[in-house]
């Protein structure tokens, strides 16, 4: 019977430390596969908040950075002289959504719709998503609006696109009258060879010309001194939003 017990009291014993080592084994497994699901996740957020972090340290280095030293210099941007013609359309509303064809790329002047942007609509920077109708543009440009067009080859994320972002955040689309849109080719022909930013403006009242100037890249020198030749009050109507 004594012998009978100790076997019975071997085994449970065996079997327990079987048990523990088992336990052991599993807290193992657990633990591994718990190291390598926090690595995943430590991975994926690193990826998506590294991109998010130098992008907003980007913006905290052009906010700070005067307009004139965003993008790239004047020498550099490859720019055209500024291209002056008579200016025609001014007061000459057609109602939307009729399209009107414009002969220039970008226009600087003619004909548009009567809804003109004003409050929220006036934005310092479009993009393909958001852009107003071109017609609708136009109409800005009558007010005193300068534009900074940039065409398809400008991509979401690119150094050229930040800068244009970056140069128009500098100024209030309300008050300093200054936007930046895309512009396609289906709208209406494409920019210059080798030209990829068009500045334009509408001057007035009086002597009406529609002025513009196309850049291989974006220039905050470049706009500055625009902007500061064609002030929005240089314009058809410059009292108008």
């Amino acid at each position: 019977m004594a012998k009978k017990n100790e076997r019975e009291n071997q085994r449970r014993a065996v079997a327990e430390q079987l048990r523990k080592q088992q336990q052991r084994k599993e807290r193992q497994r657990s633990m591994l596969i718990l190291g390598v699901c926090i690595a995943i996740v430590v991975g994926l957020l690193a990826a998506a908040l590294i991109p998010y972090i130098k992008n907003q340290r980007a913006e905290a280095k052009a906010e700070g950075t005067p307009v004139a030293e965003l993008g790239v210099s004047e020498d550099a941007a490859g720019c055209d002289g500024v291209k002056s013609e008579d200016a025609t359309g001014s007061g000459e509303h057609i109602n939307a959504p009729t399209k009107i064809p414009y002969t220039q790329a970008p226009p600087a002047f003619g004909k548009h719709w009567p809804n003109y942007l004003q409050g929220s609509e006036l934005r310092s920077f479009y993009t393909e998503q958001d852009r107003p109708e071109i017609e609708r543009l136009v109409h800005s440009l009558e007010h005193g609006h300068t534009i900074i067009w940039y065409d398809e080859t400008v991509k979401p994320g690119s150094t050229a696109y930040k800068d244009i972002q970056a140069i128009a955040k500098k100024y209030d689309p309300e008050t300093d009258k200054v936007m930046a849109a895309p512009w396609n080719k289906s709208d209406g022909g494409s920019f210059p060879s080798g030209k990829h930013v068009a500045l334009t403006h509408w001057t007035g009242p009086e002597d009406q010309k529609g002025v513009t100037q196309y850049c291989e890249a974006p220039s905050g020198a470049v706009v500055s001194s625009f902007v500061k030749e064609y002030p929005p009050s240089n314009a058809p109507e410059p009292g108008a939003p």
